[in-house]
């Protein structure tokens, strides 16, 4: 299991004290997980841990625990000085991408049985999946939503992700009924054995939403897609009703 993050590195990249980050894969008609990698580093007298692990097929993601309250390592507890909103946890309920149609609720995924990423279930392959034990969208830190790009009977939720363009706004409604409102900076296709796990789940500069499907070949058998396609947005803004 995941611990709560107790500090960042000097680059403001988090390490987590402790606990197996999963392994990921996606119950879509095909996928397999990879392999976890851990990763030390020493903070004074701190030895403060992460473990990354990121392989997705067919439309899953990765978070890590959102935990708190944040320990900061630059004298103190006080917080540095930003120019970016952070909001209080609150987990998300609604998710929409105007730009690209989607409009969808979204409900918690966890671990499943054998220690990947649990999706929605294919009878809910048009709604998204919020990794629960990751920061909620407009805390500190990558908040993951994940969604199914198909099934074999058409398009799911985050099929046309990939069109995605860097300035779409994408807004997720919280259960606090506060609305967090994320500019995309990229999106961008990654081999699923090659993926960037520090940058996609490790910084903890500030809040971060990543959106997370399936893409590239259809290589079948127990690979699934070849590629994952992988939004990357920032909190720009919130709002309350």
């Amino acid at each position: 299991m995941a611990r709560t993050p107790t500090g960042r590195t000097p680059t403001g990249r988090r390490r987590w004290i402790g606990g197996r980050q999963p392994a990921v894969h996606l119950r879509h008609p095909a996928a397999r997980p990879g392999g976890s990698r851990p990763r030390r580093s020493m903070i004074g007298p701190l030895a403060i841990v992460l473990v990354l692990v990121g392989v997705f097929a067919t439309g899953a993601g990765l978070g890590q625990s959102a935990g708190g309250p944040w320990r900061w390592l630059n004298g103190g507890t006080k917080e540095p000085p930003r120019d970016f909103p952070v909001l209080a946890p609150s987990r998300p309920v609604k998710l929409a991408v105007p730009s690209i149609g989607v409009r969808a609720p979204v409900h918690r995924v966890g671990l499943a049985d054998d220690g990947s990423i649990a999706v929605p279930a294919l009878e809910k392959h048009n709604e998204a999946g919020w990794y629960d034990r990751g920061p909620t969208p407009g805390q500190f830190g990558p908040a993951i939503i994940v969604g199914h790009a198909d099934t074999r009977t058409g398009p799911s939720v985050f099929h046309d992700l990939a069109k995605l363009r860097p300035g779409a706004r994408i807004e997720v409604t919280r259960q606090d009924r506060s609305v967090a409102i994320f500019e995309v900076n990229s999106v961008e296709h990654f081999d699923k054995d090659r993926l960037p796990t520090e940058r996609v789940y490790g910084d903890f500069r500030r809040p971060w939403l990543r959106l997370i499907t399936c893409g590239g070949r259809w290589v079948g058998g127990g690979t699934g897609y070849s590629d994952n396609i992988i939004a990357f947005a920032a909190l720009v803004d919130s709002r309350k009703p």
